[in-house]
């Protein structure tokens, strides 16, 4: 496979983001982003743009004329109408169900824009040098720290014994949101851990991988939790039933 370059992939981040490119141009463009910051940064950025227009962009409907013009413009005649609708309506039927199906499949969930909000996050804590608001193991220094300057109480504990040391936390924004964000090592690794309230139903873990990195994610007592990072699936997940078994 041939490598892209910063300049090549940036013309290709657009068409990246929309599903627009060849399969392996797509491949290309996804091996330059898993490894180059920089490319990685500004699909970020695209992507935080193209979610922040679809959200809030004025829609602006066809004035009722121009809708009427259109449809009575080569208006058929009434029996050659009943003759195609008669010949043509199981057809569409048809592709409207399929269509429906390929919306359903493809349409991502209301729990995806928040993953890619996280993961552009850990990204963004690992390059500005901003990991941590409060630098600290102990728990009882960390969780204290939120204190006032959130409106929940986000659970705070250090697994150094089972390989997961708490090394700190800060204040985040996921969502239009004030989030609470955990760091943890292991290995070598960072992992960030946001938690924020929601008023959703409790959610069974899921694991997806995202632009290289591995998320798990899930629900439970009025909270989401996400944690990013890029140790091994299995090693996130660990540290996932920790986190799920504390009260």
């Amino acid at each position: 496979m041939n490598e892209l370059d910063c300049t090549v992939c940036q013309t290709q981040l657009h068409g990246y983001l929309d599903q627009e490119l060849d399969p392996a141009t797509t491949a290309q463009v996804a091996a330059h982003l898993s490894t180059c910051a920089e490319c990685a940064r500004l699909q970020d950025e695209a992507k935080l743009l193209k979610i922040s227009v679809k959200r809030h962009a004025t829609y602006y409907p066809a004035p009722a004329s121009l809708v009427a013009s259109v449809l009575a413009a080569d208006k058929p005649a009434p029996g050659l109408m009943q003759g195609w609708r008669n010949w043509l309506a199981p057809a569409f039927s048809a592709a409207a169900l399929a269509l429906a199906m390929v919306l359903y499949v493809a349409t991502p969930g209301s729990e995806q824009p928040l993953i890619d909000e996280a993961v552009s996050s850990h990204v963004r804590s690992l390059m500005g040098e901003h990991l941590n608001d409060v630098v600290s193991s102990d728990r009882h220094t960390v969780k204290p720290w939120f204190t006032g300057k959130l409106d929940f109480s986000p659970p705070v504990f250090d697994y150094t014994a089972q390989g997961f040391p708490l090394l700190g936390g800060r204040l985040d924004y996921l969502q239009h949101q004030t989030t609470a964000a955990l760091s943890y090592g292991h290995a070598k690794h960072i992992i960030n851990v946001f938690i924020l309230p929601t008023s959703e139903a409790d959610r069974a873990v899921q694991s997806q991988s995202v632009r290289g990195f591995n998320v798990v994610s899930w629900q439970a007592g009025h909270m989401r939790f996400v944690l990013v990072s890029d140790v091994e699936k299995a090693e996130l997940e660990a540290l996932g039933q920790l986190l799920k078994k504390e009260p």
